[in-house]
């Protein structure tokens, strides 16, 4: 039996922007890394995944995803990790307008 670790995927904002970007989120992810195992609860995503799968290959899986949609230029990825848990949360892109004189 081969072990197993978990992440967790916040996906609050991105659900601000429309719930179907979750779904379809989800869908993705279990398409290009069918060895992974996902459970939703609310705005986090659970995942639990094999020791030898890394966890940047899930935040690549999380990129083109975005990228694919349309997304990239408002959404990134972003790493983090507490006591209970790590994993990344998908953040809106911070946007500066200059203005020239």
């Amino acid at each position: 039996m081969s072990e197993i670790k978990s992440f967790t995927i916040n996906v609050k904002e991105l659900s601000f922007k429309s719930e179907q970007h979750v779904l379809d989120l989800i869908r993705f992810l279990s398409e290009a890394l069918p060895q992974i195992n996902l459970d939703r609860n609310g705005n986090n995503i659970n995942v639990e995944m094999p020791i030898k799968l890394s966890k940047r290959a899930l935040k690549l899986r999380i990129k083109k995803f975005l990228y694919k949609n349309g997304l990239h230029n408002d959404f990134r990825p972003i790493s983090y990790k507490t006591s209970e848990s790590e994993g990344y949360t998908v953040k809106e892109k911070k946007i500066v307008e200059l203005s020239y004189y």
